[in-house]
């Protein structure tokens, strides 16, 4: 397993992101197609086996069981110090008033009930899932720089929003003195390349490091176009909003993966983030994991050096897209 600085800071990461959103209960959130407990647990112990130490879930993935399950999981198979772990505030399954959003109250309850589900003093870093427009960033940023300074966080990361917004919210840290972001989580892959217009550049200028979500749009780029659907893919209703759209332009970025990884005898998933790991700025990619093959894929990847011509062919038939994944 390679290892790098996750942006700026000290902190080792994996350069492989195990994904978590697939491990949850069933019957608990917006997630049908969840593993449960028994079935999700053998993919972060062979994660860890691996050398995986970068593991990513969320407050609201399967109303917070996958918390629930990363934490004993790891309390299992691995050193707490050992690892490196990151959960997300933003999005909650209650409708209820101050439950959902980026308010200081709504941070503070948060992250506490994310602790007791992930059965850690701490998270190593704690990332708003989206921008918040009805709160103030001065009051999210406050609230958050409070919570690492409790220790109950160690980084603060961000996640999916416009380049002006992140921005903002860098400015005004540093102009406050608060605790300020070190990641960003973005939608970014071979059939959404949007995040190369602004994003990207700001977090090369700031020493952001960049952690695709989706690198295989949702499993599109792992297989041939219109090949075999899967139980998430029929049933993830942000999927088809993420991918609505596809049209023949995609299925000819494709059918590029298809010929690359054709050519050089390897999976379609290991040409896809083969790519990503050779982009400036990516720290890792956040990879999910429901068959035994797709950890081995993306450990493979890292040992994918794409040439110049390569990537020129991948590259190539994109057009560009309208924004997805903001909201």
């Amino acid at each position: 397993m390679d290892y790098v600085k996750l942006g700026k800071t000290g902190l080792d990461v994996s350069r492989i992101c195990l994904g978590c959103m697939s491990y949850g209960e069933p019957g608990r959130g917006m997630h049908p197609w969840t593993l449960d407990e028994a079935a999700s647990k053998p993919f972060i112990k062979r994660a860890v086996e691996q050398g995986i130490n970068f593991f990513d879930t969320s407050n609201s993935y399967s109303d917070g069981s996958s918390e629930e399950i990363l934490g004993r999981a790891l309390r299992e198979c691995a050193r707490r110090d050992e690892v490196v772990i990151a959960t997300k505030v933003y999005f909650a399954e209650s409708t209820k008033p101050n439950v959902r959003g980026l308010s200081r109250k709504a941070i503070f309850t948060n992250i506490d009930a994310s602790l007791r589900r992930l059965g850690t003093d701490h998270v190593d870093l704690y990332q708003i899932h989206r921008w918040d427009y009805k709160t103030p960033i001065e009051e999210t940023l406050e609230a958050l720089h409070d919570v690492v300074k409790a220790g109950k966080a160690r980084y603060l990361g961000a996640s999916s929003m416009f380049a002006w917004q992140f921005s903002k919210a860098l400015y005004v840290a540093r102009e406050h003195g608060w605790t300020h972001f070190v990641s960003m989580q973005n939608h970014y892959n071979l059939l959404n390349r949007e995040e190369e217009r602004e994003m990207l550049p700001l977090c090369a200028a700031e020493g952001i490091g960049v952690l695709p979500w989706s690198p295989l749009a949702r499993g599109r780029l792992a297989r041939a176009w219109g090949g075999e659907h899967t139980n998430r893919m029929d049933r993830d209703e942000v999927s088809r909003k993420l991918y609505e759209g596809t049209n023949e332009q995609d299925k000819k970025v494709v059918e590029s993966v298809g010929e690359v990884a054709a050519k050089r005898g390897i999976p379609r998933a290991q040409v896809a983030l083969a790519w990503l790991l050779a982009k400036p700025g990516v720290t890792a990619p956040i990879v999910g994991a429901t068959k035994a093959h797709h950890l081995e894929e993306a450990m493979g990847a890292l040992n994918v050096k794409l040439t110049a011509e390569e990537v020129a062919a991948l590259e190539e038939r994109y057009v560009p897209h309208a924004v997805a994944g903001f909201s």
